[in-house]
């Protein structure tokens, strides 16, 4: 019913930039909730940022001020602009359809376990 696909990721030295995009296609695309997730080496997958179906928009303490998330419902895409990257946001991003917002602090989870493919951003010191 809705399929996902990533892209935008690639290598960049500290202090770069980069854009992820969610590609969103199927059911109801036209309004939807888009998150973004990652998985750090060794780590377990961590979200970092949603945006409702209202426009609302979260981030955890970790990417607030250098993240920004976006979506153009015209075009069914979903973004994640990543500015002054550190070598900790190393990892595959993933994006999903649904959020649940926890906190204080902000913890974001999935709900409806959809995901895309994945992209790799690697950020080298």
């Amino acid at each position: 019913q809705v399929q996902l696909v990533e892209s935008g990721g690639g290598l960049v030295h500290a202090g770069g930039s980069l854009r992820l995009t969610c590609k969103v296609s199927g059911s109801r695309s036209h309004i939807y909730t888009i998150g973004w997730f990652r998985q750090a080496p060794g780590k377990e997958r961590e979200g970092l940022s949603c945006i409702s179906y209202d426009g609302t928009t979260y981030y955890i303490d970790s990417v607030k001020g250098r993240f920004t998330i976006s979506r153009d419902k015209d075009k069914g895409e979903g973004y994640l602009q990543m500015n002054t990257l550190q070598p900790e946001d190393t990892g595959v991003y993933y994006c999903t359809m649904g959020c649940e917002i926890t906190g204080p602090p902000t913890k974001i989870e999935n709900d409806l376990g959809v995901w895309g493919q994945g992209t790799q951003v690697t950020v080298s010191s």
